[in-house]
């Protein structure tokens, strides 16, 4: 049974792979929608039962309305971007997209503006 689940956490860590390389290669070369351009993928998670991949992405802008403008955009092209993947990904059925904006970077960015605040105070 133990080897039966280290195999399916294999299967889905691979799965996750290759989602995050081919919506990065599908976003550069088939989306059009300026509003998804200059996107970082940065994370993919799928469930157990390979229904959902959760996909995490970055945009260099910190302003609300650029995330809102990206989020919808990738909305637009989910039904594209599932399809193309449908037909590059050898499983049965392709798992439904979620797409959620990764702030790590941003929270990172604020945790060493604080560092930095901590090392030099104002006089």
């Amino acid at each position: 049974m133990e080897e039966n689940a280290m195999a399916q956490n294999y299967r889905v860590g691979r799965l996750s792979q290759e989602i995050q390389r081919e919506v990065t290669d599908i976003l550069m070369k088939r989306v059009r929608d300026p509003r998804v351009q200059g996107i970082t993928i940065t994370g993919v998670e799928v469930t157990g039962d390979l229904q959902q991949a959760t996909i995490y992405y970055s945009i260099l802008s910190e302003l609300a309305s650029d995330g809102e403008k990206t989020q919808i955009g990738l909305e637009k092209a989910k039904g594209l971007i599932r399809r193309e993947l449908g037909s590059r990904l050898s499983i049965y059925v392709t798992p439904e997209l979620i797409f959620e904006r990764d702030r790590s970077v941003q929270y990172g960015d604020h945790i060493d503006e604080l560092l930095n605040k901590l090392n030099h105070p104002e006089d």
